[in-house]
């Protein structure tokens, strides 16, 4: 968004472009085992759909110990995030860390070290086999789809992005009182930022039924709450604003070196900018919690997951069960076909526009929803 903003003249945009952009290349890490992503025009909307892995880490170098210690860096937190061919919709699916998964082999770029494949598995042990590579390549064999794109942010990265947004509304339908992830919070709505914001996101014990299901429940909230701030509060319209976020960006967020680039990033900024909130879907990965085999972790619902990839691979668009929805025409869809041919002297008649149709066993919001979080069950 800072890049689409340098393109309108500002001469603070442009120099902050320039500083985000070299920071953003010093830090960038390499996704592709040997593959690169296709380059995108120059300042110019990106012409087919796209698929980008965010993944939060739970044990940065450079964190604060008051997040305690561990023995190894994983990724607790897997957002996919599909952009449809048309630009008129985009899905959000968060894969939870407990999900049970295969892993395939994969290689430490930085120490040579191999590690075999593995069978049933959490997926959040991807990051210790070979870092963001192994998550990528990990989420990519599990949902079948291509992912050129990655980021990655640690605790610190999400106290700083959440600063430089402003706070972001949070409703609870009860007050939360979680020491373990330092959340106190009284019910109604309150403007979470900062360490605040951060507790709300890791907070386990104080959401639901206090699964990671519910977790990821509260983290969609707070995304959901997050996009309608930044569309609601003038963040893509306000220089000052946006050099303070891509500053926080820059610096937190290591992003992989196919998205490291300031042509791909406005692409991918200008064909995302017109999605309404409504046909931007929040969705947990299918998974349940009651598989005798693997106490305490999320094992796939498969018949529901393949149902969903596979439409998000050939760009069909869902809705969650109880909802339909049609379709709102752009400039690429085609045009609809007249159902008979008239007679002379009559109207043409087209064929209805199709409804979007539920896909049942999801479970999720779009961004338009703003539910408040559940505390948890006392």
């Amino acid at each position: 968004m800072l890049a689409v903003a340098a393109v309108s003249t500002s001469a603070v945009a442009t120099v902050a472009v320039w500083s985000f952009s070299k920071t953003v290349d010093d830090n960038a890490i390499d996704i592709t085992t040997g593959d690169t992503a296709a380059p995108v025009p120059q300042l110019e909307s990106y012409e087919n759909g796209f698929n980008i892995l965010l993944v939060g880490i739970d044990n940065d170098a450079t964190q604060s110990a008051a997040y305690g210690e561990r023995d190894g860096t994983l990724n607790d937190v897997n957002i996919l995030v599909h952009v449809s061919a048309d630009h008129s919709n985009a899905v959000v699916v968060s894969i939870p860390r407990d999900l049970i998964v295969a892993h395939p082999a994969c290689t430490d770029a930085a120490s040579g070290t191999e590690f075999s494949a593995m069978a049933a598995r959490p997926v959040n042990e991807a990051m210790s086999r070979g870092g963001l590579p192994c998550v990528v390549k990990t989420v990519s064999e599990l949902t079948g789809l291509t992912i050129p794109y990655a980021g990655l942010i640690s605790f610190d990265g999400v106290v700083q992005m959440s600063d430089a947004v402003g706070g972001v509304p949070i409703c609870l339908n009860a007050a939360i009182n979680d020491p373990a992830a330092g959340l106190d919070l009284p019910s109604g709505t309150s403007i979470v930022a900062g360490d605040t914001a951060l507790a709300f996101l890791r907070s386990r014990k104080g959401v639901g039924d206090r699964s990671d299901l519910a977790r990821i429940s509260s983290q969609q909230i707070y995304m959901a709450s997050l996009m309608r701030t930044v569309q609601g509060n003038g963040t893509l319209t306000s220089i000052p604003t946006l050099v303070r976020l891509a500053n926080a960006a820059a610096t937190n967020i290591q992003l992989s070196t196919s998205l490291a680039d300031i042509d791909t990033m406005v692409s991918m900024a200008l064909a995302l900018k017109d999605i309404d909130l409504d046909r931007l879907l929040f969705v947990q990965y299918p998974g349940t919690t009651e598989d005798p085999d693997f106490p305490g972790k999320v094992v796939p619902v498969e018949s529901v997951a393949a149902e969903m990839f596979t439409k998000l691979a050939a760009d069909q668009p869902f809705t969650l069960p109880g909802t339909t929805s049609t379709p709102e025409p752009t400039a690429d869809s085609a045009v609809p076909v007249e159902t008979s041919t008239p007679e002379p002297g009559e109207t043409a008649v087209p064929a209805p526009v199709p409804t979007v149709q539920p896909l049942d066993g999801l479970t999720g919001q779009t961004a338009q929803d703003d539910s408040c979080a559940e505390a948890a069950i006392r």
